[in-house]
């Protein structure tokens, strides 16, 4: 089996942050798997949480940096989740753009041993008046340095 480039790319839980998240009854397929399109919204809602918890996104979660799309979601599945409890989300960054961030993530035991998905995102962060980029605050950029993102990705300069 050959790896994938973003699975050579994974980095160890020393890099990032596990966020938990929980798998539901209801997230289960027929097979009493987790459905494919959870990993998803798995990975979407640390993402959230995490940045509401370092300040981003205002009361509705959307304001300033937090409204923001994406373009790119890569995954790929490992081993299925075949139990609803606890389990993790590893999230770090890979890319840091004007306007646009790539991160990495790993869907994952709750203490980060056991990968389940693997992949990457990126996201676009928009001006809410006008719906086109605009550039990240100064405030994402010392968040990404924080969770293993390589001075030379933080690319500020167009």
């Amino acid at each position: 089996m050959t790896a994938s480039p973003t699975a050579t790319a994974t980095p160890g839980t020393d890099v990032g942050v596990l966020m938990p998240v929980v798998v539901h009854f209801d997230d289960l397929d027929p097979m009493g798997l987790l459905h494919n399109g959870h990993y998803q919204v798995l990975v979407e809602r640390a993402w959230g949480w995490f940045w509401r918890s370092k300040g981003l996104g205002g009361k509705s979660g959307l304001e300033g940096d937090g409204f923001n799309v994406a373009k790119t979601f890569d995954i790929t599945y490992d081993r299925p989740v075949a139990d609803i409890g606890e389990y993790a989300v590893h999230l770090w960054m890979q890319r840091l753009g004007t306007t646009s961030a790539t991160a990495g993530y790993r869907v994952c035991s709750a203490d980060g041993t056991t990968t389940y998905a693997h992949g990457s995102r990126t996201v676009v962060r928009l001006d809410r008046t006008t719906m086109r980029p605009t550039a990240w605050s100064e405030q994402v950029a010392e968040i990404a340095r924080t969770l293993g993102l390589p001075e030379s990705e933080l690319d500020r300069a167009r």
